[in-house]
């Protein structure tokens, strides 16, 4: 059943209708969730508010008009609220003010010190290995470009 029938029989009430169109989005509309807000709990509230929206007013769904974009629209408002909500919270000032302490801390120091050694040794590292192996190396590990595209695009053998 295409995407448009289901939304004429949600209109109607169909609760297999809903059910199926629940399936179909849900895990999609989670992961555009969680990547912006960060919190599983955060995130089933807000994809749960969500499918409860589309419920609540599917006898207004317009069937030519992309579900799509109507559930991504109503799970956006709901993450900005949440959004608003956190950065409200007095324990958000408290991290930020942390954050900006730790940033001149001794221990952050001490870790750009160490990054700098280890950046230093990576040089001198990649410079021993052939044009080649660098380059391979380089695509690899610095631009994540997995073996066998980094295989198909110099034309050899992963």
């Amino acid at each position: 059943m295409d995407e448009k029938d289901l939304i004429q029989k949600l209109k109607s009430g169909s609760t297999a209708a809903y059910k199926e169109l629940y399936e179909q989005w849900v895990s999609r509309l989670y992961g555009f969730v969680f990547r912006y807000i960060k919190s599983e709990d955060a995130t089933d509230d807000i994809v749960q508010e969500t499918f409860l929206r589309i419920w609540i007013n599917r006898s207004r769904l317009n069937p030519e008009s992309s579900f799509k974009s109507y559930l991504f629209t109503i799970s956006w408002h709901l993450l900005l609220k949440e959004l608003r909500r956190q950065l409200n919270n007095p324990s958000m000032g408290e991290y930020i003010e942390y954050q900006n302490d730790l940033s001149v801390s001794e221990e952050y120091i001490e870790s750009n010190i160490d990054f700098e050694h280890f950046r230093i040794a990576l040089i001198q590292a990649k410079q021993k290995l052939s044009p080649r192996q660098r380059e391979i190396f380089e695509l690899n590990k610095e631009q994540d470009i997995p073996v066998a595209d980094i295989a198909t695009r110099l034309s050899i053998n992963e």
